[in-house]
């Protein structure tokens, strides 16, 4: 009989746990999610590609827990792509120092997906061999993903660079209508 997608799960994490017991996990309705301290991360995920068989990244995202510390979290999905076995490694960041190693050496996926971060983050990716801003201008002083920036935008101090008017919402099109009336009539697209 050929186990299940959580048996496989669980013991692709106990071996990861196993091998370095820095790392501690939390288990959600069968889902591991695997806590990795920064200093080690590219150590463990390229003993996770190398000794366990996760050949591809699949997405590189964070988490802003504005007003708690470590603030932000960088989640990592990893998968062994023939089993479709995925974990989620996790990693602390503080908000003093926003920054963790670069995985592009160990998956060059990581290179678009930490510069998306990077961008609307702020989180640096040490050893990035091209870490640039990927959506918002170089030069752009702000990181729209973060909970303290408002979601009305902020009037650029930059003209002639881009656009100096409230962004992103700013009346677009997609913009829901706030006030008492039913979801349809709020829905951007019930405005033809």
């Amino acid at each position: 009989m050929t186990p299940d997608l959580t048996t496989l799960q669980q013991a692709e994490a106990e071996r990861l746990c196993a091998r370095f017991p820095r790392i501690s996990r939390h288990e959600f309705r069968g889902d591991v999610t695997l806590t990795v301290p920064a200093d080690i991360l590219p150590e463990v995920m390229r003993y996770a590609r190398e000794a366990c068989g996760f050949d591809m990244l699949l997405c590189v995202s964070s988490v802003d827990h504005l007003g708690q510390e470590p603030r932000f979290e960088v989640h990592y999905t990893i998968t062994q792509a023939e089993k479709g076995v995925n974990l989620l490694v996790r990693t602390p960041v503080s908000e003093s120092s926003p920054s963790v190693p670069s995985l592009v050496s160990v998956w060059r996926s990581a290179n678009w997906l930490e510069r998306e971060q990077y961008d609307l983050m702020g989180i640096e990716f040490v050893g990035h061999p091209d870490l640039r801003r990927i959506m918002m201008w170089e030069g752009y002083p702000y990181h729209p993903l973060r909970k303290d920036f408002p979601l009305a935008g902020k009037p650029t101090e930059l003209p002639g660079m881009a656009f100096t008017e409230k962004a992103p919402a700013a009346g677009a099109p997609f913009t829901t209508r706030p006030g008492v009336m039913t979801a349809g009539e709020r829905e951007p697209r019930s405005r033809g």
